[in-house]
């Protein structure tokens, strides 16, 4: 039995390497940066990024270097499963969220840097996003105190990614993913099928999610309000769609919008119940104007410097004084 274990799960690697596109952040760097001295230091920041990346990455380590030239002194922490890179990209397709989660708030609390910072900024890639999220409603310590996410799957995926018309072993495991979705194999190893949400199926994913339907307060209890008072601490909450995306289905759910795939409707953030009743304090945010929609052009994860540089610029720069966050 263990042997099968092993031999489904490396399958599962490769199956979920080819019917997954990473989510690595696309971002033309220049090496030219002209930015002026700020007065005083800004807040770290903590990068998680997406399916398919590692911590690593040249991609991830240029906005680093975005961040540091727009906001000098930015001390920057990228986000890691495991030290060896390639471990750290399997474990973005491979790993139970509930415990990858716990290790990272367990990584930040006990940080040499961050665990005595007055508070952090975070950034999300793609599920690196809803990720972020959950560190804040489950641990936030040390505290959030701007979090912006882009192109993140905040209400979770409709749809797994199509296989190739002749990638037969792709689509035989996609076949089996599919029948399977709420297993507790599928759902305890396979990391995209956490924050799977099927609106003509919402029986089967609130009683069978291992990660989505709990961060989104979503079961009836509602029994986690330290989801919801954690959240309100934010002094920024900020979310990216990417208008052209066709990686993440609904791109919607970038906003937390929600999908109907037989009708094809969308019904947004302010007509759901998760908003209107305030299950995860989304409305306490705005209507302390602490909650903002941003839409970039283009394909996901598209990202260019002057997009990040302006952003850096405008959630991250350095404070004077940083408020309580609370």
């Amino acid at each position: 039995m263990a042997i099968l274990m092993v031999l489904l799960t490396l399958v599962l690697i490769s199956y979920a390497s080819a019917v997954f596109l990473p989510q690595r952040p696309l971002v033309p760097f220049s090496n030219e940066h002209n930015a002026s001295p700020r007065s005083s230091a800004p807040l770290p920041l903590v990068v998680w990024h997406g399916l398919g990346d590692n911590y690593k990455a040249d991609g991830l380590r240029s906005i680093a270097d975005i961040a540091n030239a727009t906001n000098p002194g930015t001390y920057t922490y990228f986000i890691h499963l495991a030290d060896d890179p390639s471990s750290d990209r399997t474990a973005t397709f491979l790993g139970n969220l509930t415990e990858q989660v716990s290790k990272v708030c367990s990584d930040l609390a006990n940080h040499p840097i961050l665990s005595k910072a007055t508070a952090i900024n975070a950034l999300g890639f793609s599920q690196g996003g809803q990720f972020l999220r959950a560190y804040v409603e489950r641990c936030n310590s040390p505290a959030v105190h701007t979090l912006v996410t882009f192109g993140s799957q905040h209400n979770g995926i409709s749809e797994f990614q199509n296989c190739g018309d002749h990638d037969w072993v792709c689509q035989s495991w996609d076949g089996y993913l599919k029948r399977n979705t709420w297993s507790h194999f599928v759902q305890s190893r396979l990391v995209p099928a956490q924050y799977y949400r099927d609106p003509e199926d919402l029986q089967g994913y609130l009683e069978n999610s291992n990660f989505l339907a709990d961060i989104n307060n979503e079961r009836e209890s509602r029994s986690n309000a330290t989801y919801k008072e954690n959240l309100k601490k934010l002094k920024k909450f900020v979310m990216y769609i990417f208008s052209e995306d066709e990686t993440v289905v609904p791109k919607e759910s970038a906003w937390f919008a929600d999908y109907n795939k037989t009708s094809k409707t969308i019904t947004w953030l302010k007509q759901r119940r998760i908003y209107k009743e305030d299950w995860l304090g989304l409305k306490s945010l705005d209507e302390k104007n602490r909650l903002e929609f941003n839409v970039v052009d283009g394909k996901h994860m598209q990202l260019s410097e002057e997009l990040l540089t302006g952003t850096f610029k405008q959630y991250f720069g350095p404070h004077s004084s940083i408020d309580e966050v609370a």
